[in-house]
């Protein structure tokens, strides 16, 4: 189990600093001018290269990347360009905000995909072509189109909901947990589509298995079969569709949390590369890196638990 962790947490480091540096170079030789931006279209070249001298932006790009890649490691991810904020305070303020979105909609996710899927594999007829063609119609609708829609019914029209705007944990869980739904559904619903589709095709493999069919001839009745020994064998699959739908919930954000003024990452980064504030891209980058890592990392151990077979990889 060592060695397994062991070479999990070496291709995650070496994940974080490919992706790091590639995001380092990409913006650097993106061909525009980040001080321009900055200051805008009427400064000066005097004023644009006393600015650009105080960013170190006069000195060649290996000796930047290695005094920001020395600074990362230590735990400093710099000062923003614009706002001169720390990046790192910066990203402690508004990662909470994106991890309780993601958080919240891969476990709706699990739950409602693992009940739909298991039920549509075991049950079949109508049930499993009417779980197929809500997964097919929800996978096919725009997050951003269903985050409207969701507003508009719940929040202007009932005014059940917040439409937007987020409250800390610590100020009112109530008043947190409400402004978490809309967003969270419109996050889920997608997700939920393709989950089912893949929980349902792992089940139903599991299902056609010899030991199945044993369990069955000595008298153990269905639920304890399908709950203890078909979830059991299904769960890896199910695992590693989950972990990929971690990282895709936290691209989705960038929409969502637009969609309802919600001060998250997603959003942060999208304005950060807008204003060419490379410090806070990286930081932001570097930072969602290591949250999949972690995130796959216990994803392998969940599933090196399930599946010894898998330590042995």
């Amino acid at each position: 189990m060592f060695v397994f962790l062991a070479r999990r947490l070496m291709s995650g480091f070496v994940l974080v600093a490919v992706v790091g540096s590639l995001t380092f170079v990409t913006m650097s030789l993106s061909g525009t001018d980040p001080v321009r931006n900055l200051l805008g279209e009427n400064a000066t070249q005097e004023q644009v290269d006393a600015r650009a001298a105080q960013l170190g932006l006069d000195r060649p790009l290996p000796e930047r990347y290695l005094d920001w890649a020395v600074s990362a490691v230590q735990g400093d991810l710099g000062t923003s360009w614009v706002n001169n904020a720390s990046v790192s305070q910066v990203i402690g303020q508004r990662l909470p905000v994106s991890l309780s979105l993601v958080i919240a909609s891969t476990l709706v996710t699990a739950l409602v995909s693992v009940a739909l899927g298991i039920a549509a594999a075991v049950r079949k007829g109508f049930l499993d072509r009417l779980v197929q063609v809500l997964a097919v119609a929800g996978y096919a609708l725009p997050n951003f189109w269903v985050a409207l829609v969701l507003v508009s019914f719940f929040a202007i029209s009932l005014r059940l909901l917040p439409a937007t705007g987020y409250t800390p944990l610590t100020t009112d869980p109530g008043k947190w947990a409400l402004g978490l739904v809309l967003p969270v559904a419109a996050l889920a619903i997608g997700t939920i589509a393709s989950t089912t589709q893949q929980v349902r095709a792992a089940t139903v493999d599991v299902l056609e298995h010899d030991f199945v069919r044993t369990l069955r001839s000595r008298g153990l009745p269905s639920r304890s079969i399908v709950g203890v020994h078909v979830l059991r064998n299904a769960a890896g699959p199910a695992l590693t569709v989950l972990s990929l739908q971690f990282v895709a919930l936290l691209a989705g954000t960038v929409v969502i949390e637009r969609v309802f003024a919600l001060p998250g990452v997603g959003s942060m980064v999208v304005s950060s590369a807008t204003a060419g504030d490379l410090p806070m891209v990286l930081g932001i980058v570097t930072v969602m890196v290591v949250v999949v890592v972690v995130v796959n990392l216990l994803v392998d151990v969940a599933t090196g638990w399930l599946n010894p077979k898998v330590r042995a990889r």
